[in-house]
């Protein structure tokens, strides 16, 4: 499916009940059904989620590319415990609870501890209402209910959201005690939020802001990166300035110089892009660098190869139509430029987020600033490099 039709599905999608919903994503991509849940309210996309066709079957690494690049714990989402009973509780003793709970809409499992507050089972709301009255708490709960720990990382937890569609689920220490509860829906919420922020740091946009970041703020957090980048165009700007001279020579030159920028900069967004996901889905400690490395340049070579013979013909074609000088030998030029430039593109797409990873920074962090300095400097300077060997 093509980008523009994609407002027409979300449309569509917001209309449906999630089963039908979930039927009608299930046979789009994941980037597709990736971007258009995240669109959606939260519990709305939790449900759909829940509910798409294979969810509980697919494979660890498939399932997790849906929540890739998500960071942080459910410490960070827990609301206090509530409906939390002794085991010895009984049934109207627990039936008496609820009734006087101001929060009672909130109640969906009683959790029983024991007298140390560890966790040692859960009590269904309808377990609970066709239970003898005289009964103990202990005599119908589900024993060693499933619970997250206060440091289950969030891809574990929303996966297992999608698997179990629960309500909500107790928190434990690592002493097995209950320590809170996560809904279902903020964790969505919070994967919503997580999945729009990834988008927005590859170009320098804080995690912090929102549509409701005040001016003042939204300046100072976008603004640094902008100097930043200011200054890595400057870089670039100096490599073509030391070349004034030929391109005040050969013109044609000029012409070609945002063609280069372009497909050497998409060249190297691909690279990054397989990059950040390997990291993020782990593959890369079974992958070795040095043959993503190799990958990446042959298929840059390829890649270049195949647009830098289009381009040539129309630099061909363009200086001869011009009178300018050496019709071929631009055209050569541009050809070995385009090849070079992709196959640069490609290293730094690789290397960028790899080397601000071993820095301690987040490989995704204005990760693109980077990549189209190196890519600008890399192509336009090699093109001019060449004119100036080959021409003049």
């Amino acid at each position: 499916m093509n980008t523009s039709s994609q407002p027409t599905l979300l449309a569509t999608v917001e209309k449906l009940d999630p089963v039908k919903a979930a039927e009608l994503l299930g046979g789009e991509s994941q980037a597709i059904i990736h971007d258009l849940l995240a669109q959606l309210p939260p519990e709305q996309a939790l449900l759909i989620a829940s509910h798409l066709p294979g969810t509980a079957t697919r494979g660890e690494a498939e399932t997790t590319a849906l929540v890739s690049g998500i960071n942080g714990t459910v410490e960070k989402l827990m609301s206090p415990p509530i409906g939390v009973l002794p085991m010895a509780t009984t049934v109207a003793g627990a039936l008496d609870y609820i009734v006087h709970l101001k929060e009672v809409s909130s109640i969906t499992y009683i959790y029983v501890v024991d007298e140390a507050s560890h966790l040692m089972g859960v009590v269904a709301m309808r377990d609970l209402l066709l239970a003898s009255p005289a009964q103990t708490l202990a005599q119908i709960m589900t024993f060693e209910p499933f619970a997250f720990t206060q440091d289950t990382r969030m891809p574990e937890a929303v996966n297992a959201a999608l698997k179990r569609h629960y309500r909500l689920y107790p928190v434990v220490d690592a002493d097995d005690k209950l320590i809170g509860l996560v809904f279902s829906w903020k964790l969505f919420e919070y994967v919503a939020t997580e999945i729009s922020i990834q988008s927005g740091s590859m170009v320098g946009l804080d995690r912090e802001e929102r549509v409701t970041t005040s001016i003042i703020e939204a300046f100072r957090m976008r603004h640094p990166w902008l100097q930043v980048n200011l200054l890595t165009a400057f870089a670039a700007a100096f490599v073509v300035g030391m070349f004034e001279d030929t391109i005040a020579r050969i013109v044609a030159l000029a012409v070609f110089l945002p063609v280069l920028a372009g497909q050497s900069g998409n060249t190297g967004c691909q690279a990054l892009a397989i990059t950040l996901r390997g990291l993020t889905l782990g593959e890369l400690g079974d992958y070795p660098v040095r043959k993503l490395l190799r990958k990446e340049i042959v298929l840059g070579a390829l890649n270049g190869l195949a647009v830098g013979l289009v381009a040539a013909v129309v630099m061909w074609v363009y200086a001869g139509y011009t009178g300018v000088e050496q019709p071929f030998l631009l055209a050569v030029v541009i050809l070995i430029a385009m090849v070079g430039a992709c196959v640069g593109s490609g290293i730094f797409g690789v290397l960028v987020p790899l080397t601000l990873r071993r820095l301690g920074a987040d490989p995704a962090m204005a990760s693109s600033i980077f990549l189209t300095t190196f890519t600008d400097i890399l192509g336009m300077g090699l093109m001019l490099f060449l004119a100036t060997a080959l021409l003049l």
